[in-house]
């Protein structure tokens, strides 16, 4: 698959590594159900309440990070990072919520699923406790995912009609303007590569593979609206 933006070549590493994770996520059945139009709203309104929650935790990641780097550029590029997971992408969970039926009081008294805190304490104690390789290496996988995923069905579908019940949804992700966005966030990426051990590259690989099999997992918990055991 022809990628939408430049892939330097330690993001190349990386996703070479990740391959089967990375791509298991497009034949996953909850993205060809959304794709198609044909996905029960309910699993759809799971799934945003669960997505605003994880946006949280990957503005916390950034946030984290940005402490982290001297570069004044990459400071101010991180700041913004954490501020658009929630403010831009809050704009299309609000939007759903309207005909779906839930808020922000909704969302946050929501629980995170076992996947989705997973998925957050994976990402928020890597950008702790890891390298800035590793935190960059964390968060990069769900804007790469879902911007080639969003201009793929895009490509396959050829437009996308008006009346499809998730056009906002393809719509954003199918959006080139993010490709901006890849290219920033992969060009610190392979900035952060070149300042690093082959055993600090390494462990970024493989904290890459970790969020692309915690993609395919959150896709999972929305399909089966998982939930905690009884307690």
């Amino acid at each position: 698959m022809q990628s939408p933006f430049p892939i330097p070549p330690f993001a190349l590493e990386c996703k070479t590594f990740a391959k089967d994770s990375f791509g298991a996520s497009f034949t996953h059945p909850f993205v060809l159900a959304l794709a198609d139009g044909t996905l029960d709203p309910k699993l759809f309104r799971f799934y945003q309440i669960q997505d605003a929650k994880y946006l949280e935790a990957f503005s916390d990641a950034c946030a984290i990070l940005s402490t982290k780097v001297k570069d004044p550029e990459d400071k101010l590029w991180l700041i913004d990072a954490a501020r658009m997971a929630l403010v831009v992408e809050s704009q299309l969970h609000l939007g759903y919520g309207k005909t779906l039926g839930y808020d922000t009081n909704t969302i946050a008294n929501t629980e995170p699923t076992p996947n989705n805190l997973a998925y957050q304490n994976h990402m928020v104690a890597t950008a702790l406790q890891g390298t800035v390789l590793e935190g960059f290496c964390a968060i990069a996988p769900c804007p790469w995912l879902y911007i080639e995923l969003g201009q793929h069905l895009l490509r396959e579908k050829g437009s996308i009609p008006e009346d499809h019940p998730y056009a906002s949804w393809l719509l954003m992700y199918s959006d080139p303007g993010f490709n901006e966005y890849m290219t920033e966030l992969l060009k610190r990426v392979q900035k952060y590569a070149e300042l690093s051990d082959p055993s600090a590259k390494n462990r970024a690989k493989i904290s890459f593979q970790q969020s692309c099999n915690y993609e395919w997992m959150f896709w999972e918990q929305a399909w089966t609206s998982q939930t905690w055991p009884s307690r």
